[in-house]
């Protein structure tokens, strides 16, 4: 196994699952090779890993919807080789497939879900009526239960879907991307949901997710690529595995230093107004005064710099590239030089705002999707719309690029009126949608040449526009490649391709990384920053991934169709540090304990976050000798406390929070 941790083998009486060269193939392609892996009873066991790496093939075989094609799979003691030995184990698992709400039946209420799982699991009804209750409480759907499944919003779709899997108290529930759409209060619940159940019910639970910020909340994990395990163990061992320290800071020349320092450290990203660099191999001091040396023989000035440990994600590259299993990118940047000259664009007049919106309003029905949306993007901005499905996003954005009426309100694109000059916008737009970009049965080159037609460009003008888009998304050697047959973070690539063939001023780009492992989302950041930085391209993205946030210049934060935050992401932290405290993080060798006697205590945002608890606190010396004293006297031992930097998560929780104390429904 590739990077593996070295931990104890399990006893087989702690075994509640074990697999050996587990190998799945569809076809020619092998989705699974050769994995070994171990769950132990009353563990949350985590597989981490973009969308294709083989997660859901291996949770399906478990869960016994799946058959597989060579080494050995025992579930509960019971050797998984057959659909009547897999008929054995059934009863005491609860499966949660893929998708909001997969597991569900649309037109049925919440009530009659429930009820319909119950029955069909043979639990009896003076049981299942109690555990519905104490579900439905938990979750605080009990207002909803005559509400059909359909009309909920996705996280109460999940919150449902986790009651009917585990109505009967199956002894393993196996949970597919459970998080993935939902907001952050949304997935804050789910997890808090999940980790008290399965304490109090003795369960094992075995989760997969494609976002590596969820890996502190598993007892262990393995992370996935290319259906191979590279790396195996608890979250503390795997963070450990490529030594190194994070170093950020602020420069007035932002892309220049990201040239210099590209050539002397392999990881290197812009997040906002920042640089980051991960030095593997160097302490913090070591870290720093390398980068400064760097930035230093490259004459650039840093600013307000400071260093911190490795992310998950941080490790997981580092890991790619050291066992060689993803091609680093090569491109030089010469395509910037080239694209503004290949096609006559109207040259901008100098500052100003490139989309506005004003008081947007869309209907459906008597759903109002989107309620009274108003922000401006300036040129060359990078400006995100951030929430979850649901939200509103991509409903903003199809307003402004004429593709939905809306039902009030206007807005303004590369100067013209979305509602007067349609036509003038689309000819100086770029649009990546969410759910349609490319023809998958054509090649690379038949869809560039497509959209060169689409757009009017001559002959002339599409040969240097597919020779630029080749460049500029590192297609080479892809030309000729059925579209459908790439890796995801190529096709977008090729999409953003595509929306640019005809060199627009403005891209609208519509959840372009969803799905993109985590070196295809930095190929994907380091075009856009190129083409906002150089280019001065305005770009209007939407993502409900909190961690994109902070690559923005700008957000406007959406919730139930309302934009509730609106500024930097910088700004929007400094708010939340000045408004509610700084986060501290709270580690006790009883996290339930610990989170209700602290929100019995009266702390803020108090909430549990993998095996720690977060809370806010205006003055976080005297919290913790509050935190101290009200632990001690639960007989909880604390562990560690420690102060740590706010994220967007933290923004947006806290924003939804003050929301729904001040009577707006919940998500």
């Amino acid at each position: 196994m590739v990077g593996e941790v070295s931990t104890p083998q399990p006893e087989a009486a702690d075994q509640v699952v074990r697999l050996r060269a587990f190998t799945k193939n569809y076809g020619r392609e092998q989705a699974v090779r050769g994995v070994d892996l171990d769950i132990r009873s009353g563990e949350i066991f985590g597989l981490i890993g973009p969308d294709g790496a083989g997660k859901s093939s291996l949770m399906k075989a478990v869960a016994g919807v799946m058959t597989f094609d060579a080494g050995s799979l025992d579930v509960f003691g019971t050797r998984i080789d057959s659909e009547r030995s897999a008929e054995r184990v059934k009863d005491r698992l609860g499966f949660m497939p893929q998708g909001l709400g997969q597991n569900l039946y649309p037109d049925l209420s919440v009530d009659e879900n429930i009820d319909f799982f119950s029955r069909s699991r043979l639990v009896p009804r003076q049981e299942a009526e109690e555990r519905k209750r104490i579900l439905l409480e938990m979750t605080r759907l009990a207002p909803f239960r005559s509400r059909p499944m359909k009309n909920l919003s996705g996280g109460m779709k999940q919150k449902l879907g986790l009651v009917c899997t585990l109505i009967h108290e199956p002894g393993l529930v196996i949970l597919d991307e459970p998080t993935t759409g939902l907001d952050p209060v949304s997935r804050r619940d789910f997890w808090t949901i999940l980790f008290v159940l399965l304490r109090e019910k003795k369960m094992t639970a075995l989760v997969s997710t494609a976002y590596m910020d969820e890996a502190s909340r598993f007892h262990r994990l393995s992370l996935f690529y290319g259906g191979c395990v590279i790396a195996q163990g608890s979250p503390d061992q795997i963070l450990s595995a490529v030594p190194g320290s994070l170093v950020a800071f602020e420069t007035e020349r932002q892309t220049e230093a990201l040239a210099a320092l590209k050539a002397r450290f392999s990881d290197v990203q812009i997040r906002g107004s920042l640089l980051r660099v991960f030095v593997k191999g160097a302490g913090e001091e070591d870290a720093a005064r390398q980068v400064r040396q760097a930035a230093s023989a490259a004459g650039e000035d840093i600013v307000r710099l400071r260093t911190g440990a490795a992310e998950l994600e941080d490790i997981f590259i580092a890991l790619l590239r050291e066992k060689k299993l993803t091609a680093e990118g090569s491109h030089s940047g010469a395509w910037l030089s080239e694209s503004s000259a290949t096609i006559h664009r109207e040259a901008p007049e100098q500052g100003g705002a490139d989309i506005e919106a004003q008081n947007l309003v869309r209907d459906f029905g008597g759903f109002r999707a989107v309620d009274g949306v108003s922000f401006r993007v300036e040129r060359g901005e990078i400006f995100g719309l951030l929430g979850a499905n649901g939200a509103g996003k991509s409903t903003v954005i199809k307003m402004l690029v004429g593709l939905l009426p809306p039902t009030a309100g206007t807005g303004y694109v590369a100067g013209q009126g979305m509602l007067q000059a349609p036509r003038a916008i689309r000819e100086r737009i770029g649009y990546m949608s969410q759910v349609f970009s490319l023809y998958r049965d054509l090649t690379v080159v038949e869809n560039i040449r497509l959209y060169a037609g689409i757009y009017g460009l001559d002959r002339r003008q599409s040969r240097a526009r597919t020779d630029w888009i080749l460049e500029m998304a590192e297609l080479a050697g892809h030309e000729n490649h059925q579209t459908e047959a790439l890796p995801m973070g190529v096709r977008q690539r090729l999409a953003l391709g595509c929306a640019l063939v005809h060199s627009p001023r403005i891209l609208f780009l519509d959840e372009p990384t969803s799905g993109v492992d985590p070196i295809g989302r930095r190929r994907f950041w380091d075009i856009l920053f190129r083409l906002s930085r150089h280019e001065m391209v305005s770009i209007l993205l939407t993502t409900h991934y909190m961690g994109e946030a902070e690559h923005c210049d700008h957000l406007a934060l959406m919730y139930g169709g309302k934009v509730v935050a609106d500024a930097s992401p910088g700004d929007m932290k400094r708010r939340l540090a000045l408004d509610a405290g700084q986060l501290l993080e709270v580690k006790t060798d009883d996290p339930l304990g610990a989170m209700n006697a602290l929100q019995a205590a009266g702390f803020k945002g108090v909430s549990i976050y993998g095996r720690q608890i977060h809370l806010l606190a205006r003055d976080p010396r005297a919290a913790e000798r509050e935190i101290r004293e009200v632990l001690a006297k639960r007989s909880i031992s604390l562990l560690d406390i420690s102060e740590q930097p706010l994220s967007m998560e933290d923004v947006f929780v806290h924003h939804v929070m003050s929301l729904e104390k001040n009577g707006r429904e919940t998500a």
